[in-house]
């Protein structure tokens, strides 16, 4: 793990950086030249004067650097004769506001959040959009909080790029498309959790994958009436999802009635009231509750009989995250108790976060079912880290257990929600989280570092 050490500001005009007494160059020879982000500039490197474990800085050395002078920590990495002051990572968004309070609208306290962490990491995370880059200059107008407020200062081009943007319409813009590209091309900065992932083509790229296929409920395109009435005839009830959908939107449980031979649809309607409709044949309720919709972008997915608390159907949101020597690990977990009626566990539907020991009193059940979840996590996220492209940093998925405590995955999320941190017991795994997400940053830069020709897409 890097070491952070504390940045002290000192007026000379040359360039001149003090490294710490603790410090080791691992070269015979000080470096001469010390680097940020993608800024270069030649330095007196030399240890510091009065002894002291502290990294010295001149005010020169800062400007020509653009560093910002209310960094307070930074790490130091050595390599060939060069000192990087620090890692930049750039936070790219979308929908910026003009509001100086909210730069970033409702997710403003989030990233402000984010932020928090970069003295403990000796990181110099900030926040960006396509409109902030100035490629002539090889700067961006980058959006810093300190503690005390949100500033604007221009800093070089970062180290690596953690994607935070809202939705998937941002991302499907061509002019994201050409700028990610650039960056990563021309400037061989590396990219980490681009996009959003498509439900069908997950399952599609898992389900031959035998370390994880018993995981998987059965997952299909929508095809036919016969289809599905082969899956409720397999599995009594079923759901219909949106193949890009989001927060439980648009989610639809339908259920066979044998006895009855009636259809029952549970769904959440466009006043946000929880409805259950009762049909005589799959095809009336499809042309009463999917009138207006394009089955087409539907997938259906088999039922799982969820273990339950008062008969409220309970799922687990459990994230995980590569850490700074690029190893996954279970960063938080929690269960989430559907609300009356409601068709997912969403708290916009009235679901409840329960931490597992108020879900299972008996701590034999509650660690074997813990254990469970931690062994699906870590299998599926390098499953998925095999199957698709790109760098992926963090997941968080959504799981069942059933009667017979099997664990099933119904979602993984390359961007996830963080509504489970509203627990007061999970508040420090909101930390945890938070520092994981920056910590692989770290660990993608030193890859770039020591093995550039690997990281180019």
């Amino acid at each position: 793990m890097l070491h952070a050490y504390k940045v002290e500001y000192f007026q000379d005009e040359e360039s001149i950086l003090y490294l710490p007494s603790g410090f080791k160059t691992g070269e015979d020879t000080f470096p001469h030249t010390v680097i940020l982000g993608t800024r270069r500039q030649p330095a007196s490197c030399r240890r510091h004067p009065n002894g002291r474990n502290v990294m010295g800085i001149s005010t020169g050395l800062a400007e020509r650097l653009h560093l910002p002078s209310k960094v307070n920590s930074l790490s130091l990495y050595c390599k060939d004769e060069c000192v990087h002051a620090g890692v930049l990572i750039g936070i790219f968004t979308a929908g910026f506001t003009s509001f100086r309070l909210s730069p970033i609208g409702q997710r403003s306290h989030f990233f402000k959040k984010l932020l928090s962490v970069q003295s403990s990491l000796g990181v110099i995370p900030f926040i960006f959009g396509e409109q902030h880059i100035d490629w002539e200059n090889g700067l961006i107008k980058g959006l810093f909080h300190f503690g005390e407020g949100w500033e604007t200062e221009e800093i070089p081009f970062p180290n690596v790029i953690y994607d935070r943007l809202p939705n998937r319409q941002s991302e499907k813009r061509k002019t994201y498309q050409g700028l990610k590209e650039r960056l990563e091309r021309e400037y061989g900065i590396p990219w980490y959790n681009p996009g959003f992932f498509n439900k069908l083509d997950l399952f599609e790229r898992l389900e031959n994958d035998l370390t994880v296929q018993h995981f998987l409920p059965e997952t299909r395109p929508f095809q036919s009436f016969e289809e599905m009435e082969r899956m409720l005839s397999s599995y009594n009830h079923i759901y219909l999802k949106p193949k890009n959908g989001s927060l439980g939107k648009g989610i639809h449980k339908i259920t066979y009635n044998r006895s009855t031979e009636e259809y029952y649809c549970r769904f959440r309607d466009d006043d946000q009231k929880n409805r259950l409709l009762k049909f005589k044949s799959l095809e009336q309720l499809a042309n009463t509750v999917f009138k207006s919709r394009n089955l087409d972008s539907f997938i259906v997915q088999q039922g799982i009989s969820l273990l339950k608390e008062n008969n409220r159907p309970i799922d687990f949101r459990v994230h995980t995250n590569k850490d700074e020597e690029g190893n996954w690990q279970v960063s938080a977990m929690a269960g989430k108790v559907a609300g009356t009626g409601s068709v997912t566990t969403h708290a916009n539907n009235g679901g409840e976060v329960r931490v597992l020991s108020e879900l299972f009193p008996d701590e034999k059940e509650r660690q074997t079912i813990e254990e469970a979840l931690k062994d699906a996590a870590l299998l599926l996220s390098h499953a998925i880290e095999e199957n698709l492209e790109g760098f992926i940093g963090e997941i968080g998925f959504d799981f069942g257990v059933d009667d017979n405590h099997r664990i099933w995955m119904f979602e993984a999320n390359s961007k996830p929600g963080r509504s489970i941190f509203s627990h007061p017991d999970l508040k420090r795994f909101d930390l945890l989280t938070r520092r994981l997400a920056l910590s692989f940053g770290i660990f993608l830069t030193h890859q770039s570092l020591d093995h550039p020709e690997e990281m180019i897409p």
